[in-house]
């Protein structure tokens, strides 16, 4: 495995864990509910389609991937 994408596994993981930290601990965190995100809501329940929200994620991991690629 190169170093690089170890460096990149390990950076995953650390966020990973500091999210999950900060998940239990109560804390909301400011992702989720964008504008463009589809909610339906009816009598017998919704549905949730976070499309902005996955697009911004794409972006962000093909960002840190470009960057931690690099030869």
């Amino acid at each position: 495995m190169p170093p690089e994408l170890g460096r990149l596994v390990l950076l995953i993981g650390i966020v990973l864990v500091v999210v999950g930290g900060l998940s239990a601990l109560g804390v909301r965190l400011p992702i989720g509910r964008l504008p463009g995100d589809i909610a339906i809501e009816g009598k017998n329940g919704g549905f949730y389609f976070p499309l902005t929200t996955m697009i911004l994620a794409s972006l962000i991991l093909t960002l840190l991937w470009n960057l931690f690629s690099r030869r």
